[in-house]
């Protein structure tokens, strides 16, 4: 799931620390970084990688900064909930046998993750596929089927988001599948966690690497 880097408009509880053009450029590289990712986890496996898009109109943006073998799905729609709905249902009606909806704002989720995922999707019988992030939402949501109900009624970019899609699941019967937890760049305490654990790596996340640079010689 991926939003144009407008200034003003993308990652905006990163300003401040940063002003409204850094928090743009960050986010374009996160969206970079997360899209090597899921084409890292391609090699491996087999593993399509779309970006699920907003605001309308705003496709050039994407064509601009990603390969041109990713592909793009328009998704801007009042609710959240149902432009999540909306990718999976691309995907899916598109003839692949499962699908992720992935965020943009984890640009060094580990790719064993992502490839965890595919594993969890491709074991027989039903199942949910669920990443939790470590503020109480989550990083990935993966299935075989569109469920409706895994949408509803949820209370967006809260504390809850990942409770409450598991007891959706559990109306729905659905078993989950866990991945390992992980977090999301989205204040400036996770611009502070993301910048020690880069300076700890020597790799990894190279477009967000060299955004922070520009970020901190300016």
């Amino acid at each position: 799931m991926g939003k144009a880097s407008t200034p003003g408009r993308a990652k905006t509880r990163l300003v401040p620390p940063l002003t409204a053009e850094q928090a743009a450029c960050l986010n374009t590289a996160f969206l970079q970084d997360a899209v090597a990712n899921v084409m890292a986890a391609g090699q491996t496996a087999a593993v399509a990688t779309y970006v699920a898009y907003g605001p309308a109109g705003s496709e050039q943006f994407f064509r601009d900064h990603l390969s041109e073998e990713v592909r793009l799905v328009e998704c801007c729609l009042p609710n959240f909930g149902d432009c999540l709905l909306r990718a999976v249902r691309t995907l899916l009606d598109a003839g692949h046998d499962s699908a992720c909806v992935l965020n943009a704002d984890s640009p060094t989720l580990p790719t064993r993750y992502l490839l965890d995922a595919v594993a969890a999707l491709s074991a027989p019988g039903e199942r949910i596929v669920l990443g939790p992030s470590e503020d109480g939402g989550y990083y990935l949501l993966g299935m075989k089927r569109a469920h409706h109900g895994l949408f509803r009624d949820i209370d967006w970019s809260t504390a809850s988001v990942c409770r409450q899609t598991c007891e959706r699941a559990a109306q729905l019967g659905l078993e989950i599948s866990w991945l390992a937890p992980w977090y999301d760049v989205d204040d400036a305490a996770m611009l502070e966690r993301l910048n020690a654990e880069l300076e700890e790596r020597a790799d990894g996340a190279p477009h967000t690497r060299a955004a922070l640079r520009l970020v901190m010689a300016s």
